[in-house]
């Protein structure tokens, strides 16, 4: 897929739109910014803006009026609370069956409690959909296979997996423990790898058996991870590895029928409520309400989007943006090897002034978001 670069005459990010408008930024924000919409409506506005800007013969698929996933079998991790319990609820909406995976834990990823997936399950089945828990822990290999297991079993197939849990122990480098590291990287990082390990292994089976495959992996990285955030080596490593993941995997499993993609989610959640002031505005819309990532994960699921794969989106409200991550940049060639010296002086006469990252705010604002203050 290819995504065109905004030019200078074109609107900024920030400008609201006409619904006559395209407006590829290489971001691409909803028609609109508007929370009267139903999340089917939100994902159908925003299916028909990510194949504005897709290939032609992408464009040339499309037909469907609204995603429809009647029939669809999903799995969601995380999905008791917050963006996972948002998206269960939407692609529930759209039509899809649900399998609710929570372990239920505490923040830090201690515990287990079925209630949080339970509810949810509840809210779907209220609805009118169907749905069913399940606690297994995502970042336990053996575990993650009867997680994929229970969906085909209960309801005959898979064709989705949102990969969403995750835990939090933020720390500076210098303090953090052996085991804040490693439980922050196998919750996020493995818990990405086992589910999607083994859901692949049924896509290829069934290809292989002459089927027809639409799957979708959904994977979700972080701003922390694209942009880089202080006290978040941890967090941010693993989400960074989680994009590195979805861009080689869409590439491996895209033989199969599979798409690929990530999210870098923004939103009022108890893993970012307790970092950043995020209030809720008084009245008007809300960008940093949860429910704002789902239409991305219900556009990319339905079946016109099977072009769309290995990208990595940065979500903030009704603004989307496609990220370039790792594009080439500063240039430093040589006919033959470089001696050391010389290095060092082209380094020097590059960078008069040094050279850092930005951080996380500053790219959070450039990809379309706006500056969270940390408490």
């Amino acid at each position: 897929m290819l995504l065109r670069q905004r030019t200078a005459e074109e609107p900024d990010l920030g400008e609201l739109r006409d619904d006559s408008e395209v407006h590829p930024l290489g971001s691409i924000p909803l028609a609109r910014v508007r929370d009267d919409l139903t999340i089917a409506e939100r994902a159908r506005r925003l299916l028909d803006e990510l194949l504005l800007v897709c290939e032609p013969e992408v464009q040339d698929a499309y037909s469907a009026q609204v995603p429809n996933l009647e029939g669809k079998v999903v799995i969601v991790t995380g999905a008791g609370r917050g963006i996972g319990r948002e998206h269960a609820l939407a692609l529930a909406e759209a039509g899809a069956n649900i399998v609710v995976n929570d372990l239920g834990a505490a923040l830090s990823g201690e515990g287990h409690d079925d209630t949080p997936a339970q509810q949810v399950v509840q809210e779907i089945e209220a609805q009118g959909g169907e749905a069913v828990a399940n606690g297994e822990n995502v970042a336990d290999f053996a575990g993650a296979e009867r997680l994929v297991a229970q969906a085909i079993d209960r309801f005959g197939r898979l064709d989705i997996l949102v990969n969403n849990a995750g835990i939090l122990r933020d720390r500076m480098i210098v303090n953090m423990t052996e085991a804040e590291w490693d439980s922050v990287i196998a919750v996020h990082l493995k818990g990405h790898f086992a589910p999607t390990r083994h859901a692949a292994a049924y896509w290829r089976e069934r290809a292989k058996a002459g089927e027809e495959v639409r799957g979708r992996v959904i994977n979700t990285s972080s701003p922390s991870g694209v942009f880089g955030n202080v006290g978040q080596s941890n967090y941010g490593a693993a989400k960074a590895g989680i994009a590195g993941f979805t861009l080689i995997v869409a590439q491996e499993l895209q033989r199969y029928g599979v798409t690929v993609n990530c999210l870098a989610p923004n939103a009022r959640t108890r893993m970012t409520e307790d970092t950043f002031d995020m209030g809720a505005p008084a009245e008007g819309f809300d960008p940093l309400d949860p429910s704002n990532m789902s239409p991305l994960v219900v556009a990319l699921s339905a079946d016109e989007a099977q072009g769309i794969t290995g990208q990595v989106f940065h979500v903030w409200g009704g603004a989307i943006n496609a990220l370039q991550g790792w594009s080439p940049g500063e240039l430093f060639a040589s006919d033959e090897k470089w001696n050391a010296d010389a290095l060092l002086a082209e380094l020097t006469e590059r960078f008069p002034e040094g050279v850092a990252p930005t951080g996380m705010v500053a790219g959070m604002q450039a990809a379309g978001g706006q500056s969270l203050r940390a408490q």
